[in-house]
């Protein structure tokens, strides 16, 4: 494994308005020519999921949130947790990184950056609320993207 290999996931569907905000993250991403991140697009996190960040030193997962937050998105560390919803259709980053943990003795440092959205139809576009905190979250990973 080489030094400070990051992955960032973006969660989420564009054909669900804000939901797409993970995946706009990407698309920003993509875009930037000086990272060296490797990037990809989940509609959701599952199982096989601990298995991908077990070749990375840092996992970075991007969704849309629907709670309040303080400044439109949050970027937080990511803990273990072995709390499971009723079906392994939506998986929480959490339970991803405990199940690294636990099968794959592997522990990753890794972070949520939760956009807060506010609208989730079956319609591609953003609101304009999302936009915004789109790109406030842009500019907090700006000016934090080299310490990865």
């Amino acid at each position: 494994m080489s030094n400070n290999k990051t992955i960032v996931l973006g969660i989420g569907n564009v054909g669900r308005q804000d939901d797409g905000l993970g995946w706009l993250f990407i698309d920003y991403l993509n875009e930037a020519e000086s990272l060296n991140f490797d990037l990809d697009y989940r509609y959701q996190l599952q199982i096989e999921d601990a298995e991908l960040i077990c070749s990375y030193d840092t996992v970075i997962f991007v969704d849309a949130v629907k709670q309040k937050t303080e400044k439109g998105f949050y970027f937080n560390p990511c803990k273990s947790s072995d709390k499971f919803s009723f079906s392994t259709h939506e998986l929480m980053p959490e339970t991803i990184l405990y199940l690294a943990e636990n099968l794959y003795q592997h522990k990753p440092k890794a972070y949520i950056i939760g956009v807060e959205g506010f609208e989730w139809n079956l319609e591609i576009g953003l609101s304009d609320k999302a936009k915004l905190n789109f790109k406030k979250a842009k500019e907090n990973f700006d000016n934090i993207k080299t310490t990865f």
